[in-house]
């Protein structure tokens, strides 16, 4: 592989995962036949567990469509992106001055942008499911 521009630009998680992807290591379970590096399968491991392994190019293209009236920085569309917060607390740490920039209102908006278009983690369960019944 030849590297053609290095540092062209930022990368979500998404696009990492589909990289990897493309290189075999969701296909080699032994992890010895595919060319990929024993760090580069413990990037997968990881990204397979996180909202990245959900998303498509179309929600990720669509969230950007819709999120532009934010004023949004290009790293904090990023983390947006990678991190899927579903709520004003999780989402107030990503964007800088986020209470000097934005009013309450539009930062739920942002965060309901977020959940109706980005899918959620394999791993989050709904507070009904994690309630055992006896």
């Amino acid at each position: 592989m030849k590297i053609l521009q290095a540092n062209a630009g930022v990368l979500t998680n998404f696009e990492v995962l589909d990289f990897l992807q493309t290189r075999g290591a969701s296909q080699d379970p032994t992890r010895v036949i595919c060319p990929v590096a024993p760090s580069e399968f413990k990037v997968y491991d990881y990204l397979v567990q996180s909202a990245a392994c959900n998303q498509t190019r179309q929600c990720i293209n669509e969230f950007l469509k819709r999120c532009e009236e934010y004023d949004l920085a290009k790293a904090e569309k990023l983390n947006i992106i990678n991190i899927r917060p579903s709520s004003v607390v999780e989402i107030d740490p990503i964007i800088e001055e986020c209470e000097k920039r934005m009013e309450g209102e539009t930062v739920e908006k942002l965060v309901e942008i977020a959940v109706q278009v980005l899918p959620p983690p394999p791993n989050s369960m709904k507070p009904e499911e994690g309630k055992n019944e006896d």
